[in-house]
């Protein structure tokens, strides 16, 4: 049945957990919502060759660990072949294998002879599979690179993935920073690789939208000797990534700006019937383990909260008690969607709430039930600037506030927000929200958006056809 099986198990999945009224947006969202039109190309070669000649001033050495168990033979060598192909050289390969028979090590074997880079591929037969965890655990422990990259058996690097890796190293080493946890954009493939879509343009590193699912994913490259202070913990099998990500998170957060972002896909995730990216049901215990890293990340943090499974598999909330304020001294504000009966259709859509720091509406004109890409929309997050007409402030910050509006903070009654009526006639709402913002995140506080808490801000009666409906922004 293909991705049409995929895409029908999903959908019967979502009916029982979520019920026929979200099943019905989350249907029309997919069928009706234009993704980004995608086509992945590797750089040219003049570009690739010119990595290969650059002299570096310091190359770190990656150490790339993959666990293997019966991997395919097409697989196998599609993925070695994309690290030996690497622009940069300075590299090893770790291979873990659990296979019960040679069916690994005899492609491996064929791979390191008359293969340039081919020395640099390290093969260790493992006496007993213990899972991923601890397949890969066996791994780390005798990398020797300075970085430790993580690669799934079945999927590849871009050819220039190493060489943005170290390009960034050092340009944060030159600023002064040293990076402890690096990552990627990435993107989807078909089995044989003929078809890439899906790209996931991610955030640089945002707290609270980790705490809603592991957005950081591939291409995860982190410092060693921080890698194997962690390691990964069996009893998170399915999850372990995620669960790694936030230990690691939990360590570097005094000085976050050491967790890098790399806007480029240099990953392909290859999706088949048995691959959690295909199938999410595949794996459900997975998602079991995710909830309890949360939990364990909240509770590290000794964060009054309780984690739970959101409409999506894979994506989770925090419950705080009494409330994110109260419990969180980190966040200095929460804002919220302003909803308005605005351009196509019959749905109230998003007209203000969370801002870049350009100022830019975030989900600008996504109709309300509607989750948009990776389900960001519906998501807990960190934002540069949350709109003062739907707008909590804790008590600590209300001098700052007033510093920057030039009004107190007053709420309005029987309402847990900011009483926008004692702005000055004329304020411009959106640049005085931007710069409230910015003060609070050089104050060291971070400014959270909830999408669950709505407001509508005025509606326009009005009969629409369903079909305007459908070219929706995301």
């Amino acid at each position: 049945m293909g991705r049409f099986g995929a895409n029908w198990r999903r959908t019967i999945s979502y009916l029982r957990r979520n019920g026929f009224r979200n099943t019905c947006y989350a249907a029309a969202e997919r069928l009706f919502c234009r993704g980004e039109e995608y086509c992945y190309e590797d750089p040219p070669e003049e570009i690739l060759e010119a990595q290969r000649r650059r002299h570096w001033e310091r190359k770190p050495l990656f150490s790339i660990v993959v666990p293997t168990y019966r991997t395919p033979e097409p697989y196998l060598r599609e993925m070695a072949d994309s690290v030996l192909c690497q622009t940069y050289d300075k590299w090893e390969l770790v291979l873990a294998d659990a296979t019960e028979d040679d069916s690994v090590k005899r492609i491996v074997e064929e791979l390191t002879t008359g293969r340039t880079g081919g020395e640099r591929l390290r093969y260790m037969r493992l006496a007993a599979n213990q899972g991923i965890p601890g397949n890969t655990n066996q791994a780390l422990r005798a990398a020797e690179g300075d970085y430790v990259g993580l690669l799934d058996h079945d999927d590849v690097l871009t050819p220039d993935a190493l060489y943005e890796m170290a390009d960034r190293i050092e340009k944060e080493e030159k600023a002064g920073r040293r990076p402890l946890l690096l990552y990627s954009d990435e993107d989807k493939c078909n089995q044989d690789r003929s078809v890439y879509y899906e790209p996931h343009r991610k955030e640089n590193f945002n707290l609270d939208l980790l705490l809603s699912n592991n957005y950081i994913c591939h291409f995860l490259v982190m410092e060693k000797n921080l890698l194997q202070s962690l390691e990964f913990r069996e009893a998170y099998n399915g999850a372990q990534d995620y669960d790694l990500v936030l230990r690691a998170a939990a360590v570097i957060l005094p000085e976050e700006e050491r967790i890098v972002h790399i806007p480029k896909v240099l990953y392909h995730w290859r999706c088949h019937s048995a691959s959690t990216a295909e199938n999410p049901q595949s794996k459900r215990y997975a998602y079991e383990a995710g909830l309890r890293a949360v939990q364990d990340f909240a509770a590290c943090r000794k964060w009054n909260a309780k984690a739970f499974h959101k409409r999506h598999l894979g994506f989770y909330g925090l419950r705080y008690e009494p409330d994110l304020l109260t419990v969180r001294e980190d966040v200095g504000a929460v804002g919220g969607r302003l909803l308005s009966r605005m351009g196509p259709g019959p749905w109230l859509r998003v007209a203000a709430g969370a801002m870049d720091e350009e100022g830019n509406v975030l989900y600008r004109t996504l109709p309300d039930g509607f989750s948009g890409t990776m389900h960001r929309a519906v998501l807990l997050q960190d934002v540069a600037a949350a709109d003062l007409r739907l707008f909590r402030l804790r008590k600590e910050c209300q001098e700052l506030f007033q510093k920057v509006t030039g009004v107190p903070y007053v709420t309005v009654p029987s309402e847990d927000r900011f009483d926008e009526s004692t702005l000055p006639p004329g304020t411009d709402v959106a640049d005085l929200s931007l710069r409230l913002g910015r003060a609070l995140r050089e104050a060291g506080y971070r400014v959270c958006w909830d999408p669950e808490w709505s407001r509508r801000l005025w509606q326009e009666p009005r009969i629409v056809k369903m079909v305007d409906v459908w070219n929706v922004s995301q």
